[in-house]
């Protein structure tokens, strides 16, 4: 039987971006949460929780960007310049991000300043992140096989919707990470800032879900038509099931729990969009095999992602293994 290579590496390429979502997410969250704890003590605290790994955690951007890129190049020149403005502003806002992350330890007198800019930057980065997930999401214009439409049309009302509820779950991420890894005041304001930020991910993600099977036909057909509604119908349940366990896990004073439901919530509605795309890269226009490199390119390409994933997944799940548990407050990156 022959193997479609174009299906591996979409695959692939859908796996490095659920692991950045879920990875770099909680990160990404610590510092939108910043302002709700002022105390330059407490924000060390939380930063130090992320430091060993949050660089490593951006690598799966790296990967998925640059396997599209690669390996789905039609699909790459067609979505790029539909998205050139919050790709462009989420890139930004990373690397500004990360210089306010090693800025903010260098200096006491000017870091609130820093401590700013770190804010700035992860709340930037996720809305855009959101909101360029939302204009996939609504459909691109395609004419002759290049982007077709203007340069505002990633801007909509759907795409902010997306672009807040991104902005919130990770926000929520971050509460959850710290409820596990810190102790004392920090773990008990973060617990209660998540019943909030639990309340408003579950409303956004209940808005979008009933507003995206309106935006195409396809996407309806595949939550409401039968037999694709059978199946489809499981993704919602599940979804409850990881809110129970959510909510549960915060008001019985769990640190694991709350944390890895959160992550269910991304990665059920991660499978939510698969639902809705597949097998569409660009949703009604792109298919994954239309889109795809040469044949020969994507042998060529798979020998060095089956020695590199494999290396990336070990070394992530290694420094996650070292760094476990609570973190020392009198102890961190300095």
């Amino acid at each position: 039987m022959d193997v479609d290579l174009s299906f591996i590496w979409a695959g692939i390429i859908a796996f490095a971006v659920l692991a950045y979502v879920v990875l770099d997410g909680f990160d990404l969250g610590i510092g939108i949460v910043f302002p709700f704890f002022r105390k330059r003590r407490d924000r060390d605290v939380m930063t130090n929780s992320i430091a060993p790994v949050w660089d490593g955690n951006e690598t799966w951007l790296v990967l998925g960007g640059g396997g599209l890129m690669a390996v789905f190049p039609l699909a790459y020149a067609i979505i790029l310049p539909a998205l050139y403005m919050p790709i462009i502003l989420m890139l930004v806002s990373l690397i500004f991000r990360g210089v306010a992350f090693e800025f903010r330890w260098r200096t006491h007198h000017e870091s609130h300043l820093w401590d700013f800019g770190f804010w700035i930057g992860s709340s930037v980065a996720a809305l855009m992140q959101g909101i360029a997930l939302g204009a996939l999401v609504q459909g691109i214009a395609v004419e002759g096989r290049q982007y077709a439409g203007g340069w505002w049309d990633w801007l909509t009302p759907f795409s902010i919707l997306t672009g807040v509820a991104v902005l919130v779950g990770y926000a929520l991420l971050g509460v959850t990470w710290l409820n596990l890894k810190t102790t004392g005041d920090i773990q008990a304001r973060s617990a209660k800032l998540a019943r909030p930020l639990s309340l408003a991910i579950l409303a956004l993600i209940g808005i979008v879900s009933l507003w995206t099977p309106f935006i195409n036909e396809m996407y309806f057909e595949r939550w409401f038509g039968w037999p694709a509604a059978f199946f489809s119908s499981f993704v919602p349940l599940l979804l409850a099931l990881c809110a129970l366990a959510l909510w549960h896990g915060l008001t019985h004073d769990k640190h694991l729990q709350p944390f890895l439901a959160a992550l269910g919530l991304f990665v059920l509605s991660f499978a939510g969009l698969g639902i809705s795309f597949y097998p569409y890269m660009i949703p009604g226009v792109l298919t994954i095999k239309d889109a795809a490199a040469p044949e020969s390119s994507l042998e060529f390409l798979l020998v060095g992602a089956v020695v590199l994933v494999p290396i990336i997944l070990v070394y992530t799940a290694y420094a996650y293994w070292v760094f476990r548990g609570k973190i020392d407050p009198e102890e961190g990156y300095h």
